[in-house]
């Protein structure tokens, strides 16, 4: 499955848009990271628990998605976007998107 962020896949000609495809993960964070991140606030720097939680978060909603874009018959993700939004105190929705297409073969 190729993905891309752009609305074209160089080299390749797109034949049929098969529609939006999503995927998403609601995360809440670790009680013991964020106390720690807490601590970080202080001295300042990045909180390295945060950037990785949500590294994570982004690989499960593209997964989601690129399966949502299988089931399809879809052989690429065109114009991939990610989002974030809290969802309540302590827990964030990452939600990826983009447009599932077929290539000529």
């Amino acid at each position: 499955m190729k993905l891309v962020n752009i609305d074209y896949i160089p080299g390749e000609e797109i034949v049929e848009a098969l529609g939006i495809v999503k995927g998403a993960v609601v995360q809440s964070k670790n009680i013991g990271r964020d106390f720690l991140a807490g601590m970080k606030t202080i001295v300042g720097g990045e909180i390295t628990s945060y950037t990785d939680m949500l590294n994570i978060a982004r690989g499960i909603a593209t997964k989601r998605m690129v399966e949502e874009a299988k089931n399809l018959g879809a052989d690429a993700i065109i114009n991939i976007r990610y989002g974030s939004s809290t969802v309540m105190s302590g827990a964030a929705e990452i939600m990826a998107y983009g447009t599932a297409v077929k290539l000529k073969k």
